[in-house]
């Protein structure tokens, strides 16, 4: 039984090429209606669907178009069968022309290998030969116009611990919207940066310290300034993803706080679980939920306003496979 979003609580503005919600959009008339996307995340994202070739005016069916290189090393997007019509400027346009409603998303859902919304390894053809090495036009506009922006294609949502790191960064900027929404000042940034310490940890721990630099040089004249920078760093620190044996840094630290509360055998439990998870016989939900358990019976502010052991709802069970 799928779970439910609670009453009360908005799903989160995703971006999405529009045939991966299965609108017959693309050249041939078809979709790829993607069965995890339009299931388990439609309970959580409310999915924003565009498609950048029907809104350049390209009808449905069409004949496909292609990247190319050509002798100036420029990549141009083209028709297939006649590389007279070029599209890349129109594209591009269409991209800029989004920027409005695209700045309130947390996120975006690409079609890979399309030369539109490619997210990586887009064929470019030249001289006979396709090499995967381009980025859909659209995509690439987009993403050099939001370079926080979280952005992944369906393909890769396959992977376990690719899904997830979408799914946290997601998260995460949402709460940052919510927080800059409700009036960004030094001490919201301040307690921003604390709550995502060992998120941060788990993912790129030099990241941390220069972020808290950065924190700890602000003031309301470079506030607006140093949160954009922050913003970014922030992001591309989510980016890297988080191993074991970094989640083991965190989980060993958070461990810490318990230190004079726990008794021998709860020790022993507790550390068995993340030794377990260390090497690879446990997931990681396993030592988040008994450390939960024992901060349920032992409250420690600081851990309990900490994002990264409630980063998303529980229901999406990403923890369990990582």
């Amino acid at each position: 039984m799928r779970a439910q979003m609670e009453p009360g609580i908005e799903r989160i503005p995703i971006g999405i090429s529009s045939c991966l919600l299965g609108q017959r959009v693309r050249f041939d008339g078809g979709h790829k209606g993607h069965s995890y996307i339009m299931g388990t995340l439609t309970d959580y994202f409310e999915f924003r669907p565009f498609c950048p070739e029907m809104a350049i005016g390209l009808p449905v069916p069409r004949k496909p178009i292609r990247l190319t290189r050509d002798d100036s090393e420029d990549i141009r997007c083209v028709a297939v069968d006649d590389p007279t019509q070029e599209f890349t400027k129109r594209l591009r346009d269409c991209a800029d022309q989004q920027r409005g409603w695209q700045e309130a998303l947390c996120g975006y859902i690409l079609k890979k290998d399309s030369p539109s919304c490619g997210m990586e390894r887009v064929k470019v053809w030249g001289e006979g030969m396709p090499f995967r090495n381009g980025v859909g036009v659209f995509a690439g506009r987009m993403m050099r116009n939001f370079p926080y922006l979280p952005v992944e294609e369906e393909g890769r949502l396959g992977d376990a611990v690719l899904r997830e790191n979408f799914v946290q960064r997601v998260y995460a900027l949402r709460r940052w919207h919510a927080m800059a929404g409700a009036g960004l000042g030094v001490s919201a940034l301040s307690d921003f940066h604390a709550r995502h310490k060992l998120i941060i940890m788990s993912h790129e721990p030099l990241m941390y310290q220069r972020l808290g630099q950065l924190v700890a040089r602000t003031d309301s004249k470079n506030l607006a300034q140093n949160a954009e920078s922050y913003l970014l760093q922030f992001m591309q620190a989510l980016k890297i993803r988080a191993t074991r044996g970094k989640h083991v840094n965190v989980l060993q630290h958070i461990q810490g706080y318990l230190k004079k509360h726990l008794d021998g055998a709860d020790k022993r439990e507790l550390g068995e679980a993340i030794e377990r998870y260390r090497v690879g016989q446990l997931p990681l939900i396993v030592p988040i939920t008994l450390l939960n358990h024992f901060f349920r019976k032992h409250p420690n502010d600081y851990i309990a306003r900490s994002w990264y052991m409630q980063p998303y709802p529980a229901e999406l069970s990403l923890q369990n496979t990582i």
